[in-house]
């Protein structure tokens, strides 16, 4: 090859866009610069060997985070999340727009966060615009900043600043998005559905299901489709958890309605009938619903009715998890899961005979070009170098003060998970929380 390389890894087993293979990948500049046969025996300034028992991945690209600085950075902040990012393999997050102060919905707020976020990032970060009632002037202006694209609410968020869209509300904007073009990304849960669902109160986790009922989810999935379908919009379904609108959604696709969705680990791992009253770490919106209803979620992946799994790594304070008494009605609703995504989604995946390319592809690859970032997410020439060494065979043993986000509180603690990170590389440079050398991404792609 012309040119000295910087870095070759040398990898019996490295997962490429055309699968699982023994290559050799060298890396100059930051990017890929070769991807051989692992025979061809290339070798840089550095060569890295990788043991018997390890895989090259390329780095997980999580584009559903919510870091929530500033305003809420006692929650998490892009110190914390993108350093537990790191230990997780991930090499790319995209932080959702709420939850922190100001949300993300004019370019004086994402100004804000880029402020916020400049050095202090382990890896890179993208961000995602906000849509919410009154900011249609603003949507354009953010688009031409770099966001990925907007998420809206068809449900009352849980914070004030960043209120939900009506279905009618979400049409217009759709059509507004259709002429960027710019993608719209939704927490579909029907407002009127959970208005008169029950209540939730109390410990038992039966009650809180039965306020997020499967209806809500499945109307709101049924009104974006719609949208997308009557505005050519590109639409994503956030964090789906209800595996009745699988059908829908690949009926949508064969009409070619532009319509994506992704799942989280907690959904393909917890189901409803094991979660213990009271234990309100495993409070989320949309719920965890019942086995059945997982493994259904499982055949959407196998079969690409669901396209990406992606963390909504989304952490609080741990009273405000109200452990203490385990209310699921006062409890605040989110997963702290960053850190654990990949060993959690393979401890599931390969229990039903999923091998890591597909993990790669539901984790990096997809997630990647979702958001308009076409040089992350694979091991393939001029690509970043992102990537993760990666054990699969060996335990994990959950101990949360092991993890790095900012409150080590989650609900996979004590779970005996399988595949351990060893190392993770962002553009050639490995993240040992020594140094920052993340950056700020935009949009790359429409």
């Amino acid at each position: 090859m012309a040119g000295e390389l910087e870095l070759v890894f040398r990898a019996p087993r490295a997962v490429t866009p055309a699968g699982e293979t023994a290559a050799c990948v060298a890396i100059r500049d930051g990017r890929v610069a070769a991807v051989e046969p692992l025979a061809a025996g290339l070798a840089g300034r550095r060569t890295v060997t990788l043991a018997a028992d390890e895989v090259l991945l390329p780095g997980v690209v999580d584009s559903h985070v919510h870091v929530n600085e500033p305003g809420r950075t006692e929650w998490e902040g892009f110190a914390s999340a993108t350093r537990a990012a790191a230990a997780g393999g991930i090499t790319t997050l995209v932080d959702m727009p709420l939850n922190s102060v100001p949300p993300t919905v004019d370019v004086a707020a994402l100004e804000a966060k880029r402020k916020a976020a400049d050095g202090q990032l382990h890896v890179d970060v993208a961000f995602w615009g906000g849509a919410v009632p009154g900011n249609a002037g603003e949507l354009r202006g953010l688009h031409d900043a770099g966001v990925v694209g907007f998420k809206a609410f068809l449900v009352p968020s849980g914070v004030d600043e960043f209120p939900h869209l009506d279905p009618a509300e979400l049409g217009r904007r759709l059509g507004m998005l259709a002429g960027f073009p710019a993608l719209a990304a939704v927490h579909a849960e029907d407002a009127q559905v959970v208005a008169r669902a029950p209540v939730p109160a109390g410990r038992r986790y039966a009650d809180f299901l039965a306020s997020r009922p499967r209806e809500a989810e499945n109307l709101a999935v049924a009104q974006v489709i719609e949208a997308a379908r009557a505005t050519g919009a590109r639409a994503h379904v956030l964090h789906l958890s209800s595996s009745d609108t699988l059908p829908m959604l690949a009926s949508a696709r064969r009409d070619g309605v532009r319509v994506s969705a992704e799942t989280c680990p907690h959904y393909l791992t917890f189901d409803a009938e094991t979660i213990p009253d009271g234990a309100t770490q495993l409070k989320c919106c949309p719920p965890i619903r019942e086995a059945e209803n997982r493994e259904r979620l499982w055949q959407g992946l196998a079969e690409g009715v669901i396209d990406l799994v992606v963390s909504d790594h989304s952490p609080c304070p741990p009273e405000l998890k109200r452990l203490e008494d385990g209310d699921f009605g006062a409890a605040w609703g989110g997963i702290a899961s960053l850190q654990l995504s990949l060993p959690a989604v393979w401890t599931e995946a390969r229990a039903r005979g999923h091998g890591l390319a597909q993990v790669a592809r539901w984790m990096a690859q997809a997630p990647a070009e979702l958001a308009g970032l076409p040089a992350k997410g694979r091991i393939a020439v001029d690509a970043d170098a992102d990537l993760c060494v990666f054990a699969p065979d060996e335990p994990l043993p959950v101990d949360p003060e092991r993890l790095r986000h900012r409150h080590p509180l989650t609900p996979y603690a004590g779970r005996h998970l399988t595949g351990m990170v060893r190392s993770t590389w962002l553009r050639g440079r490995q993240v040992t929380g020594a140094e920052r050398h993340g950056a700020m991404l935009a949009r790359e792609a429409a």
